[in-house]
């Protein structure tokens, strides 16, 4: 059901790479609410993903870039202004990357050349949008950008690696800049700690599907799935949450603040 919540708003979505992606649920929700934007991704993910058929979909354009490179950056927020006719009033970073897990490196004997690019791309990169756009002009007075995130950043998964350190600092970039923006221009910067997920992304962590039903297990609700959790997203790009900034939002079922449930205690009782 469409509540019209995103009439008017424009925006930008990267990281859709296929119909599992949770950016690409946040995209169909975000057209049926009204919004128009554009979407990205890095060359490399586009040419895996399915991103034209987005595009098609949700009536919006495709524009190539990499979010760890400045010039690119400024290239997607021209070009969007372009298409859109004017500056955004959302942004999500769905972005994130590690060789060393992609690698299977162990935790102690990680490549630090590709624990800097893992860093450089799953958090700073949130950083450089964040810092291009206010430099920019680029976002609306009361607009909101989104990252999302993962309970890593605060508990230990033995397979998750070097990402955990990227979420932490993803973390702590929305405070420090959610601060900043919403001074100087009532921007609202927050990130979303989501469910273990069955997306490509997610899946490719070594361990997934033993987390996956953990944390289903743990959460009173259950895990949240891609569509709830662009739901939520759609709920802070809108109006409705305009007074929320600076905040890692857990959207999870329960889990972050679950001890032991009923479930576990029967699987354990077998």
């Amino acid at each position: 059901m469409a509540y019209n919540l995103l009439k008017g708003k424009k925006g930008i979505i990267t990281g859709a790479l296929d119909e599992n992606s949770i950016a690409w649920k946040v995209a169909e929700r975000a057209k049926e609410e009204g919004a128009e934007f554009t979407l990205t991704n890095a060359p490399i993910a586009m040419r895996m993903g399915k991103i034209n058929e987005l595009a098609e979909k949700t009536n919006s354009e495709v524009i190539p870039a990499d979010a760890t490179s400045l010039e690119d950056i400024e290239n997607l927020y021209k070009k969007s202004e372009e298409i859109l006719g004017g500056k955004v009033d959302f942004i999500l970073h769905s972005i994130g990357m590690s060789p060393n897990v992609r690698k299977g490196r162990d935790y102690g004997d990680l490549n630090y050349d590709w624990m800097v690019k893992s860093l450089d791309v799953s958090a700073i990169s949130f950083h450089k949008m964040l810092q291009v756009a206010e430099k920019m002009d680029f976002i609306n007075e009361g607009g909101s950008v989104l990252g999302l995130s993962y309970i890593a950043a605060q508990r230990t998964f033995p397979d998750y690696s070097d990402m955990a350190q990227a979420k932490s600092l993803l973390e702590s970039i929305a405070r420090s800049y959610g601060e900043r923006y919403g001074r100087l221009k009532k921007v609202r910067v927050n990130t979303i700690s989501q469910s273990p997920t069955m997306t490509t992304a997610g899946t490719g962590v070594g361990g997934f599907d033993t987390f996956f039903d953990f944390a289903d297990k743990i959460s009173p609700l259950g895990n949240a799935d891609a569509t709830s959790c662009a739901d939520y997203c759609i709920l802070m790009f809108s109006e409705l949450s305009r007074m929320v900034t600076m905040q890692n939002l857990y959207h999870d079922g329960g889990f972050s603040t679950s001890g032991i449930t009923q479930k576990v205690i029967d699987h354990w009782e077998k």
